[in-house]
């Protein structure tokens, strides 16, 4: 799991909910981040409390970095039983690397470490030391046969921070719905799944931060929607002048130098929003547009490119508003 407070900030626009009778907010820390949960409805107390709770579950399972953890002990032998959830979104991340043809890659966690991104000892490897470690990161030989998932290659390492947080969202929406519940929206450290609507059914507001830190790119309503930002400059280090970012190319097993700085994803599903947000950043414009358009899965995106050109999806024309100049992509013109 990611060591930090996520990749882009994602600000949640509360206004007008505090006051609703009825309404209860908690914030706390999971997954190496700091979260809020907010319902409306009955029993709202309650419900935060649960997700909570079964956040902080799904946390001592998915962490790839705590000694307890399932995902260590996967790591660590190779080959291990594992909880339905745990193997359920290993099954997830690897079908997102095959959909996005290994833009989003599960395997990277060792070269990752070798870049000090794991400890925060960073360095720069050699071009020997990242090409040694890009013979471990073979995603496409993993087997996940009844709960039990082999690595196939001795010294492969798996990390689901890339998803974990999207996957998470979509299983606490469901509980919230268990419980009655129909008005919440969750901040999991800067990835946000609305549940329904505000209590007055309007939508809930999500400011987008700008990755120059100068105000905002724009706002967004949504219900019953994900939004989730992938950026590299929130998680970086600096050397000789050059800076590295966190998000590595997989097949380079160096930063991802796409001409993207920032790259939202919109979509119903917390879990997709989550892995294409980081995909489509480390394929580039062009290559993240056209994956869009020629998609069946029903998601909208927010490009910002290093050029500073800001660019919205046809199904957000009516939902995004920004002080900034944009342009709307159109899905015949890449067709």
């Amino acid at each position: 799991m990611k060591k930090i407070i996520p990749l882009v900030l994602i600000i949640i626009i509360l206004s007008g909910c505090a006051a609703v009778s009825g309404t209860y907010s908690d914030s706390f820390f999971a997954m190496d981040t700091y979260m809020t949960v907010t319902v409306n409805g009955k029993n709202a107390e309650k419900a935060v409390k649960d997700a909570e709770a079964e956040i902080k579950k799904l946390d001592k399972k998915l962490s790839a970095h705590s000694g307890s953890s399932e995902i260590y002990r996967l790591n660590k032998n190779g080959s291990a039983k594992l909880s339905r959830e745990s193997s359920e979104l290993i099954k997830q991340a690897l079908k997102f690397n095959r959909l996005t043809d290994g833009a989003f890659n599960p395997a990277m966690l060792g070269v990752s470490e070798l870049w000090g991104f794991s400890d925060k000892k960073y360095k720069v490897p050699s071009d020997k030391e990242l090409a040694e470690a890009l013979k471990k990161v073979k995603p496409e030989i993993i087997t996940v046969k009844n709960n039990t998932v082999n690595l196939n290659v001795k010294g492969m390492k798996i990390d689901l921070g890339g998803i974990a947080k999207g996957y998470t969202s979509e299983k606490i929406v469901k509980l919230l719905k268990k419980q009655g519940i129909d008005s919440a929206l969750l901040n999991l450290g800067g990835n946000v799944q609305a549940l329904g609507s505000k209590p007055d059914g309007s939508g809930w507001n999500i400011a987008i931060e700008n990755p120059n830190k100068k105000s905002y790119l724009g706002q967004l309503a949504v219900k019953d929607k994900a939004v989730v930002t992938s950026g590299g400059y929130e998680r970086y280090f600096k050397k000789n002048g050059k800076i590295y970012y966190h998000i590595l190319n997989s097949k380079t097993g160096k930063p991802a130098e796409s001409g993207l700085k920032s790259v939202t994803v919109i979509s119903g599903s917390g879990t997709l929003a989550d892995a294409l947000s980081t995909s489509l950043f480390v394929m580039g414009e062009d290559k993240a547009v056209k994956f869009w358009a020629k998609s069946d899965m029903n998601f909208d995106i927010i490009l910002y490119t290093t050029d500073g050109d800001l660019k919205i999806s046809e199904g957000l024309a009516d939902k995004f508003k920004s002080d900034i100049n944009y342009s709307v992509i159109k899905r015949p013109d890449y067709e």
